[in-house]
């Protein structure tokens, strides 16, 4: 062979061992791995940036996603109603979870089984608590009146007046979560109901347990109004029984008296008897008042900060009875109840505001939790 020749066939061998493909690995393949990692980078990146309130790792079983942004929180309805739920103001939230219905009675139960709880509304209060809420100089209550309690919804038989809510409920002993309505009552049939007579510190005591935590007013609100604008309702315009279709359960009929109960329900419903809204969650109009992590103050949306608020510092209520403390730990509830109407309560608005005592339970107040983005 020639030298030219040799030289030719150590040049095409050279070039073949050049060329070749690595060991157990297709041809191009290297190429191709590092084409989709790209991809998969800027995607990412793009889907961020395109969608900057998206949903953040896996979906919690029963949660839904809330995106990020800003919305409008409060309202110029001038209702008397919603005093303390003006001026409109421009709110910026973080994406987060919640739960697409309020806790279940069903799921309260597997709580206090798998933790031993026992509700505020089953221990027997001390006077220290009760003074707490009241002015001083007030009388202490008697010991035979220091016994576990809730308060309890009573519908009269008889006219009665307005002035004064407490004609139509009661301070009633064994009233609790498992007797909605006292001794005798139960909820072996109503499971699926929403848990009551929780105040805000077994909500908060569930929560935890649960690995979420109560929403903040601002984001409670951001959730209701599932993405619309401007609306009245958590559904729309549309009053809650246009067309012979019920949106939601509230009262119906001259209250307290009489409900006709034209929705269906006299005092709970089942979650999910009406419509989701747009962002997939059941019951944030009536059925029962939900509480939130913010201490309650009804001038808050003055100064309230526009990113993320997380509530006042403490809280004062200048609109309570005779004899009541302004600065009991009061914290705020959204969403209304069965109980509302519009002829006497309509808080059951997305903006619509409320209050309670943080251990005192009622059998109308329960809740449902929110988890971080993480």
């Amino acid at each position: 062979m020639s030298k030219k020749s040799r030289a030719r066939q150590q040049l095409a061998q050279a070039t073949a061992a050049d060329t070749a493909p690595a060991a157990h690995a297709p041809r191009g393949s290297w190429k191709w791995l590092g084409l989709l990692a790209l991809g998969v980078v800027v995607g990412g990146g793009a889907y961020l940036l395109l969608n900057p309130g998206g949903p953040r790792g896996p979906r919690p079983p029963g949660m839904v996603w809330i995106p990020g942004g800003t919305f409008t929180m409060g309202t110029k309805d001038a209702n008397p109603h919603f005093f303390d739920a003006r001026p409109e103001h421009d709110v910026e939230i973080d994406g987060f979870w919640m739960d697409e219905t309020e806790v279940t009675n069903a799921q309260f139960e597997e709580f206090v089984k798998a933790t031993g709880y026992v509700t505020v509304a089953e221990q027997k209060p001390t006077k220290e608590q009760i003074m707490a809420n009241l002015q001083p100089g007030v009388p202490p209550p008697p010991d035979d009146k220091l016994v576990p309690a809730s308060l309890v919804f009573r519908q009269p038989d008889d006219p009665i007046p307005w002035a004064d809510e407490m004609n139509w409920w009661e301070w009633l002993p064994g009233a609790n979560w498992r007797h909605p309505e006292g001794p005798g009552s139960g909820i072996a049939d109503r499971m699926n109901h929403p848990v009551v007579h929780v105040c805000w510190k077994d909500a908060d005591a569930y929560c935890k347990w649960a690995g979420k935590r109560l929403p903040t007013e601002a984001e409670w609100e951001r959730a209701a109004r599932g993405g619309l604008v401007g609306k009245t309702y958590a559904w729309g315009d549309e009053l809650p029984g246009d067309g012979g279709t019920w949106r939601c359960n509230i009262w119906q009929g001259p209250s307290p008296k009489i409900n006709t109960k034209a929705d269906g329900h006299v005092r709970t419903a089942p979650v999910k008897s009406y419509p989701p809204n747009g962002y997939g969650l059941y019951d944030v109009a009536g059925n029962v008042w939900e509480w939130c992590s913010d201490w309650y103050a009804p001038d808050y949306y003055l100064n309230a900060p526009l990113k993320n608020p997380q509530g006042p510092a403490g809280s004062f209520d200048p609109r309570v009875r005779e004899n009541e403390n302004p600065y009991a730990p009061k914290r705020v509830m959204r969403g209304g109840s069965f109980l509302c109407s519009d002829g006497f309560c309509s808080r059951y608005k997305p903006y619509g505001r409320g209050q309670g005592d943080d251990d005192t339970g009622q059998s109308h107040v329960g809740f449902r939790c929110a988890k971080d983005a993480k």
